[in-house]
């Protein structure tokens, strides 16, 4: 009985500690929260923001954000604008990150853009390097984007006269074309070839004039005019003076004038060589 009088009396006395404690912790929490900042809502710029861990809890919360639209965008099954909208959403996010990490080195904190891991650059792709605007996921398959990612087709230059010039050797004369001898079996049968046909084509001509009456060989039907143009030759040579003549007929000359000029004859009444008729006349003029 004096347990259970004891229980009734403490009791409702420990309710009610409970209760002022619990309404204490409330207080207390509440308290705290208001002294807290909320830090749920980013500043619209980076540059209100002076204080360098609040800077750094920002950048983590757009990294998250990050994270989790990336890999929302991977999805192929998505809809035409809501794969933009998020590519879309990316690419400001990554620029307001950047706006953070500056504001972050001007506060005298970490330089994330040299100690930070290059995050989300290995899905991404830029249509022009250097730019800013990328594509993620299934925005690199979005209709007219896909056709800005094929790769063109290289140009071929042009070479130059020098570079032509270096792959010309002996094979490209043909200078050594009959070191392997296949050169000379194929000119052999061509030659054999080329004779049989010129051989046919001379048996075809001489069978055409027996056929017309003419001469059968061709040599005998030129052999008249050849041995015209013999004796014609031969009578030239004949009328050519030779060396001997052309010296007496010098000197001839030469003492006709010196009688001439000393007067002690006719330059025409010279006496002849007695030997005139036998030697090649030379022209008068001589």
């Amino acid at each position: 009985r004096a347990c259970r009088s004891a229980r009734r009396a403490t009791g409702p006395m420990a309710r009610n500690e409970e209760k002022a404690q619990a309404m204490l912790n409330r207080f207390v929490v509440a308290k705290r929260d208001a002294n807290r900042v909320d830090m749920t809502k980013r500043p619209y710029l980076a540059s209100e923001c002076e204080d360098v861990s609040h800077c750094e809890v920002y950048r983590g919360q757009i990294l998250k954000e990050l994270s989790k639209k990336v890999s929302l965008i991977q999805n192929e099954g998505l809809d035409e604008h809501r794969v933009r909208d998020l590519n879309d959403a990316i690419n400001k996010l990554i620029r307001e990150k950047g706006h953070w990490e500056r504001q972050i080195k001007k506060l005298g904190g970490a330089d994330h853009f040299r100690t930070a891991p290059r995050l989300f650059e290995d899905d991404a792709e830029e249509v022009v390097p250097g730019r800013g605007y990328r594509y993620f996921g299934a925005a690199k398959k979005l209709p007219g984007v896909r056709e800005l990612f094929r790769k063109r087709a290289p140009e071929r230059e042009k070479r130059t006269r020098f570079e032509m010039l270096k792959g010309i050797d002996a094979d490209y004369y043909g200078y050594r074309d009959d070191d392997d001898g296949v050169l000379e079996e194929l000119e052999r049968a061509a030659e054999e070839g080329s004779l049989q046909q010129a051989r046919e084509d001379w048996e075809a001509r001489k069978a055409a004039r027996l056929a017309a009456g003419e001469p059968a060989d061709e040599e005998e039907s030129d052999g008249e005019g050849d041995g015209e143009d013999a004796r014609r030759a031969e009578r030239f040579q004949e009328a050519l003076p030779d060396r001997e003549a052309i010296e007496r007929a010098i000197l001839e000359k030469r003492k006709r004038e010196m009688l001439a000029m000393l007067g002690g004859g006719d330059a025409g009444g010279a006496p002849k060589h007695k030997e005139e008729g036998s030697i090649n006349l030379v022209p008068k003029s001589w």
